[in-house]
């Protein structure tokens, strides 16, 4: 399809009314922008699923040490008599209850010890730690959750203009409205789907002994910086957990960016020069339906003409008086006139010719 050839409608019409037509124009233009943008980030959600599972390698494998409880009781209570029993005798004499002839020794009262493995460690209660920080981190975002990016983008322009090309009165009031929705409900709707199970894994980790016996203590949650022990640098399990809680300490914030316009703005110079163009060039358009030109446009087009033609004429023989002219444009009027009216005749005559003998033809056809 050829394209429209707007720089015709401007070579088809003369400078002279295109500048009248800008140099008059008076305009006024309006634009409200109505402008929300939204760029939610669930990098937490990717780091948290993926950490997981070795939170659950490592409660699965608990880091732990022997506890060993030291308690003196009565000797028909002891299960056993270790080295450490006979030692703690022969300092403390007087639970010595007596000594047989041969030699034995009976004592009333013996140290018992117990030894108990203990889950309170320093990287136990790291981990302890970390998944409160997951489960109130959560808590939080939820309370706030936009769960998908979104876009809308509307714009409206109201122009209004006048302006005159001679008597001819030219008005142009114009609507322009765009709108822009960009939402994607199914990408919200995954989004609460994986928090959601998310929160079920988290669950399951709460389930383990290690978990148990450390809440039961009710111990003061770890505090950053994290200790650098051995196991937590070089435990893979350890390292993946270090990353998280370093997230977390950084993004405490919601990292949701948004971006907000609500504003009307009058007549800016760049739009409004553009939209001043387009109302000259819908005012070409429109004369382009109607080629006849109003009696006030005949009569502008005619007085440039005539001021043309005497002003080359002159320029040609600055010599030439008034009544010459006058006499010179008179003659050239007549024989103009003759011109045409001979044309005409030639016309009219040639017509009646090819009538005449379509007639002849038909006159001879027998029906």
């Amino acid at each position: 399809m050829e394209g429209l050839k707007i720089f015709d409608l401007y070579n088809d019409t003369e400078e002279n009314k295109i500048n009248s037509f800008n140099k008059k124009t008076n305009s006024d233009v309006s634009i409200r922008l109505d402008y929300d943008k939204v760029e939610c980030n669930f990098d937490w959600l990717d780091i948290m699923e993926d950490t997981v599972k070795y939170l659950d390698n490592i409660l699965r494998n608990p880091n732990r040490f022997i506890v060993n409880e030291e308690e003196v009781i009565k000797i028909e209570l002891a299960r056993r008599v270790t080295v450490d029993s006979i030692k703690h005798l022969s300092k403390n004499t007087n639970f010595i209850q007596e000594i047989d002839k041969n030699g034995d020794v009976k004592p009333s009262k013996i140290l018992n010890i117990n030894k108990e493995e203990s889950y309170d460690t320093y990287e136990n209660r790291f981990i302890y730690s970390l998944i409160q920080n997951m489960k109130s981190y959560i808590a939080r975002r939820k309370k706030y959750l936009v769960t998908n990016s979104s876009l809308k983008n509307n714009k409206n322009l109201q122009y209004v203009a006048s302006t005159e090309i001679g008597k001819e009165k030219i008005n142009l009031s114009m609507n322009l409205e765009t709108k822009l929705k960009i939402e994607d409900k199914k990408e919200g709707e995954e989004i609460l789907q994986r928090i959601e199970k998310l929160e079920q894994n988290i669950n399951v980790l709460t389930y383990s002994d290690v978990y148990k016996v450390i809440d039961k203590k009710h111990i003061t949650l770890v505090m950053s910086p994290i200790k650098k022990t051995n196991l937590i640098m070089k435990n893979v399990n350890f390292q993946y957990a270090t990353k998280l809680w370093d997230y977390l300490q950084s993004h405490m914030d919601d990292d949701t960016k948004r971006e907000k316009k609500d504003e009307t703005i009058k007549n800016e110079v760049k739009t409004k020069k553009y939209i001043d163009e387009l109302f000259l060039i819908s005012y070409l358009a429109l004369n382009t339906v109607d080629k006849n030109p109003t009696p006030e446009i005949k009569e502008e087009i005619t007085e440039k003409l005539a001021d043309s033609m005497v002003e080359r004429i002159l320029d040609l023989n600055e010599q030439l008086t008034e009544e010459q002219l006058m006499e010179l444009i008179k003659d050239r009027i007549n024989n103009v006139k003759i011109k045409k009216q001979s044309s005409q005749k030639e016309i009219q005559a040639k017509f009646k010719d090819k009538i005449d003998k379509y007639l002849d033809k038909v006159k001879n056809i027998k029906i």
